[in-house]
């Protein structure tokens, strides 16, 4: 017996120090922005060495920079499970739960670790800015309190809105018409990092909010025979590596259809330029080119993330505001030839959903955190079967089963979505019926990955082009976006 508990004790220490030594091999691919190997060697110490608070805070922080908020979530509630008084886990926590707009639950946080080391510079900032966010959403809320408030536009004098002489870029006429040879001065004008002057943005932002209302939640494409159709993934405000794309690929037109999936905005300090660039086309080839909502045009996102605060930078508060009620009115997803369903996100927590019942679906609001919007622009897939808990926080994971019942139920051929960054800009799984595109090359000039679109033809074969990222010019991503995160370092 005293030879076995011997034995024993010695096992012990041995995992002791291998996971000691396995939290060391992890710090060392986290410094080197190798995040999901990071994660890998978390793994193996925990697996190891269950009771150590670090070993779960270390790998919230990397979860927290592959925006696996969920996930990161879970490690630092696990980590105070062990220690109260391990307070990175309570940083942790409160970073995640501000990545999904759950300002409370971060201030509650924050609030103890500053209670904790009131001295500390650090923890003070942290729980001053995010108390003044609460308290701005808080007053915003009790000055918006009816359910159907007025437009943001009629409260713009567009009439009254002087074009100066020294205005030399891109005009629209009184109708507010966009042509081939507008769309042309645009994009140059923007190239050359100047602004679309007030006016004629604001007559864009009218004319496409008067489309989108009047389009389905679901919205169905045919190809024409000849022609090819093109998806795009995200964009993330990466403007140059937009003009990349249509170097390559073409510019939109009736023969060169596009279908951009989402999250357009946000991350990226050039998203202005992305969005009226895609709006432009859209005016100008309504049937031709197509635009489905992700999870980043809602207002919690834009005011983390940076959308909002360059729109104000370089527009204003108003044309903030009405970007959001434009946002709420893109459609959620599309089918293509009866064959391919393509949304930001994934599929849904619940067994049954038919594409009839997306088309009516009532999505003029913020997207809710459960339900069928929220699973179209949250949810991921997963590897093996069923359904679990989102690694984000938001949505769901769905299993190859549920893709394939999801198919079977619709008649339906393969899903092509977006929102995670992939490698190679795209990933093919589920025995080929889910595929990943994602646009949005080296993300936020860290990530490394390719950027990729998607390429098909009547017969709905895809064809996948891979592409690096450009030079842009020098304003960092995330210029515009929330102190609050810039203080905890996020990308």
């Amino acid at each position: 017996t005293t030879n076995l508990l011997h034995l024993l004790r010695m096992v012990s220490l041995t995992l002791v120090e291998e996971a000691e030594q396995d939290k060391n091999t992890a710090n060392q691919f986290f410094k080197e922005k190798k995040y999901l190997v990071a994660i890998e060697w978390y793994t193996k110490a925990i697996d190891k060495n269950p009771n150590i608070p670090a070993y779960y805070g270390n790998r919230s922080f990397a979860y927290l920079r592959t925006e696996c908020f969920g996930y990161a979530i879970t490690d630092a509630d696990k980590a105070v499970e062990l220690d109260r008084t391990y307070l990175k886990a309570y940083y942790r926590r409160a970073e995640a739960n501000m990545a999904l707009g759950r300002y409370k639950k971060s201030l509650a946080d924050y609030d103890t670790v500053r209670r904790a080391r009131p001295k500390d510079n650090d923890a003070r900032m942290k729980f001053k800015e995010c108390d003044k966010i609460v308290k701005r959403l808080a007053f915003e809320k009790a000055i918006n309190v009816e359910s159907l408030k007025k437009s943001v536009i009629e409260s713009v004098d567009m009439e009254n809105m002087v074009v100066e002489d020294s205005y030399s870029g891109p005009k629209l006429g009184d109708d507010y018409k966009v042509t081939v040879q507008f769309m042309e001065q645009l994009v140059a004008w923007f190239r050359d990092q100047k602004i679309l002057h007030r006016k004629y943005a604001y007559g864009m932002l009218v004319t496409i909010k008067k489309y989108f209302e009047e389009q389905p939640s679901l919205v169905h494409i045919t190809i024409p025979s000849c022609n090819k159709f093109t998806v795009c993934g995200d964009i993330h405000g990466q403007f140059y590596d937009l003009l990349n794309i249509f170097e390559i690929n073409g510019l939109p037109s009736e023969t060169n259809p596009y279908l951009f999936n989402g999250d357009f905005v946000d991350r990226g300090s050039f998203s202005v330029e992305v969005i009226f660039t895609l709006f432009g086309f859209k005016l100008l080839y309504p049937d031709h080119m197509f635009m489905a909502r992700g999870n980043h045009e809602s207002i919690n996102m834009n005011q983390m993330y940076g959308f909002d605060g360059e729109v104000k930078e370089k527009y204003s508060k108003n044309m903030s505001d009405f970007f959001t009620e434009i946002f709420n009115w893109l459609p959620l997803c599309h089918v293509i030839n009866n064959g391919v369903f393509v949304t930001h996100g994934g599929l849904f927590q619940e067994d049954g959903i038919k594409i009839e019942d997306i088309e009516n679906f009532e999505r003029n609001r913020q997207p809710p955190e459960s339900g069928v919007m929220c699973d179209l622009l949250w949810s991921d897939p997963q590897s093996f079967t069923g359904r679990s808990a989102s690694k984000r926080g938001v949505g769901v994971q769905f299993g190859p089963d549920v893709t394939s019942a999801f198919l079977d139920r619709n008649r339906l051929k393969y899903v092509i979505r977006s929102h995670e960054v992939k490698d190679e800009g795209y990933e093919v799984s589920h025995d080929g019926k889910c595929i990943t595109v994602f646009s949005a090359p080296n993300y936020c000039d860290q990530m490394g990955n390719k950027g990729a679109f998607i390429t098909l033809k009547e017969d709905l074969v895809p064809k996948f082009t891979t592409f690096e990222s450009v030079p842009h010019p020098d304003v960092k991503p995330m210029a515009y976006a929330n102190n609050l995160l810039k203080m905890s370092g996020f990308m």
